[in-house]
């Protein structure tokens, strides 16, 4: 009972510890994570040493790979960027076991001591994430050495003995048990972590150790799979990719796993090293074999899951997945994508908001007042998706990236309503009266109409840019936007004092068309201020 209660409080510290720390450096690191996984996925080469870098920031591979699908998913990148990041991030995992298997679990209170005391006293944001990191560090050493202190008294036990060189006989038995182990707790490293613990006591042969470690490679696959249901054809051939490297890997390494022993055991003399050693030559070799052959296996996961079918229900978000609320950085990627595409439905509003004046086509001005209903949609989803984000995990540059996203849909949703309510029911009056504007009136409000069409069209891409200059260049035209509308509305009342009859008859419709185009030009520069508010 004993030895139970030790490994089970061990594991459960080593888990808290690996998810703590990571989560503590990915807050340090922030949108720069994202940055890192999805700037240089061009390159293969690159990628995989993003993906190492990433992966030994969050120290998991699994995480690593849940991030790509979001990514993925979120349209920020593509299928075939990912396979290099993920070839890399299986090497990036490495360095967390790698860690276990140095021998400082004596100071392992020191290091949870020290980093409590740096939460406790840091001002700064950053410090507070390393002290907290340092404590998930302290906490997964405290636990391997409580592991290591209760499986002691199984070394004098003849039938803890017996039971485990029985599966660390069976290679095949051990795989399987480290497989379905892994994927129980989401974690190889704390598979591994085990195993190392039982190899350094001596109650577990190197063969078994080294069928614990891939099998924990194997049953981390699960973790991907599962994020992967319900989403994009996309972001299913990247969970497919991750599952194919490490079972392909396992499949070539098993039938030659005595060779391989005999290599990790000249690698280090001590037991626990020779496990770590094991993890990291299996994720290196599998990376530097299949990294050359990811076209291939990118055409070959290609055709085995094919691509979406056309067609999408309008009420329905593409993008968020309640999976990614614990990242912050990549909840926001999605929800930017998803405000993009709030963004495409308002700019189409209001580029057939023209056609509708000019066409007098009653079922046009009906679709553009149903997608009003679809904006509507979008933002009270994104909205709500917001409000379910983990805080514990966001710095200062995540919020200020929450309260522009915010802005930047809400604004949208009253350009949307300006539209629906205001234009649609002037366009609406013009087709039951069966009014005609004058030339030189149609004239210049396509003219207007098309200056903030432009307007916004910029003022769309600053934002999906960050692009501070193009947003400046947005706002330079407020008062641009200001005078033309006072010189068109002086020409309208000019030709009405010249008593031309069209423009007599059109006059309220006339002017109050200009009004709620000049209304949206203001949302539309405020688009904008969150991009030049950005520290």
């Amino acid at each position: 009972m004993t030895v139970l209660l030790a490994l089970f409080g061990g594991m459960a510290l080593m888990l808290y510890g690996i998810r703590s720390s990571g989560e503590a450096l990915q807050r340090a690191a922030g949108g720069r994570l994202r940055q890192l996984l999805t700037g240089l996925a061009r390159n293969r080469l690159l990628a995989a040493v993003c993906g190492a870098a990433g992966t030994a920031i969050i120290q998991s591979s699994a995480a690593t790979t849940l991030m790509l699908i979001g990514f993925v998913s979120a349209g920020l990148m593509t299928f075939r960027q990912t396979l290099g990041v993920i070839l890399g991030a299986d090497i990036g995992t490495t360095v967390t076991v790698q860690l276990i298997a140095f021998k400082i679990t004596d100071y392992a209170p020191f290091l949870v001591g020290a980093g409590y005391v740096t939460t406790v006293i840091a001002s700064r944001r950053v410090a507070k994430d390393i002290g907290h990191a340092v404590l998930g560090f302290g906490l997964i050493f405290l636990g391997l050495k409580l592991i290591l202190a209760g499986v002691e008294p199984l070394r004098a036990n003849p039938l803890a003995g017996q039971l485990l060189a029985t599966v660390g006989g069976n290679k095949a038995l051990a795989l399987v048990t480290a497989a379905a182990f892994s994927a129980l707790v989401t974690s190889s490293a704390a598979t591994i972590g085990l195993a190392l613990a039982l190899a350094h006591q001596g109650l577990l042969p190197l063969a078994g150790a080294v069928a614990v470690v891939l099998g924990a490679n194997v049953g981390t696959c699960v973790t991907a799979l599962m994020a992967a249901a319900g989403t994009t054809a996309e972001a299913k051939r990247v969970a497919l990719a991750h599952i194919a490297f490490k079972v392909l890997g396992v499949a070539l390494v098993f039938p030659l796993i005595g060779p391989f022993t005999e290599l990790v055991a000249a690698s280090a003399t001590d037991a626990a090293r020779q496990v770590a050693n094991a993890h990291t030559f299996f994720n290196v070799g599998i990376s530097l074999a299949f990294l050359p052959f990811t076209p291939l296996a990118a055409r070959a996961i290609e055709l085995l899951v094919s691509d979406d079918q056309p067609g999408e229900n309008p009420f329905k978000t593409r993008y968020l997945d309640e999976r990614a609320l614990d990242q912050p950085s990549l909840a926001l990627g999605q929800a930017t994508r998803e405000a993009l595409r709030m963004a495409d439905v308002a700019q189409g509003m209001l580029r057939d908001a023209i056609l509708v004046f000019r066409s007098d086509n009653q079922e046009l001005l009906e679709d553009v007042e149903r997608r009003d209903d679809q904006a509507d949609f979008l933002e009270r989803e994104i909205k709500l998706f917001l409000a379910r984000l983990g805080r514990e995990a966001m710095g200062a540059e995540l919020s200020r990236r929450e309260i522009g996203l915010i802005s930047f849909i809400g604004n949208l949703e009253n350009i949307g309503d300006i539209i629906d309510k205001n234009l649609m029911e002037l366009a609406r009056k013009k087709l039951y009266k069966g009014r005609r504007f004058s030339e030189d009136g149609w004239s210049e409000l396509v003219e207007f109409h098309g200056l903030v069409t432009k307007n916004l069209e910029a003022a769309i891409g600053a934002f999906a840019a960050s692009d501070r200059a193009l947003a400046q260049d947005v706002l330079d035209q407020r008062p641009l936007m200001r005078q033309r509308e006072r010189e068109l509305r002086e020409s309208h009342l000019g030709r009405l004092r010249m008593g031309l009859t069209e423009s007599l008859d059109t006059s309220e419709i006339h002017l109050d068309i200009l009004t709620n185009l000049k209304r949206i030009s203001s949302h539309v520069s405020a688009l904008v201020f969150p991009i030049l508010e950005e520290v």
